[in-house]
């Protein structure tokens, strides 16, 4: 019958480092995964705010396009009321 194998003194490091990288591989899962997270939060909300960015342009620029009428209509009443006087 063989003899079980006795755990030399590299065997019982080896391991303790083993098990210490296997923690280590753990915690930087876990970093990753909340980043990834945080990414994809950062994403939504750059998203939704270029949305915003977008509407208020052009609400702006409806606004302008109602200025510019509202100004030629004033030319146009103003050039009466000389024309009258």
């Amino acid at each position: 019958m063989p003899r079980p194998h006795r755990r030399t003194r590299f065997d019982i490091e080896l391991r303790r480092e083993i098990d210490g990288l296997k923690t280590k591989i753990c915690c930087l899962r876990h970093q990753f995964e909340n980043r990834e997270g945080t990414v994809g939060r950062l994403e939504l909300l750059l998203r939704e705010r270029l949305t915003r960015i977008d509407n208020l342009t052009a609400q702006v620029d409806q606004l302008r396009q109602q200025n510019h009428k509202l100004d030629a209509e004033c030319e146009h009443l103003v050039e009466i009321v000389r024309s009258e006087g």
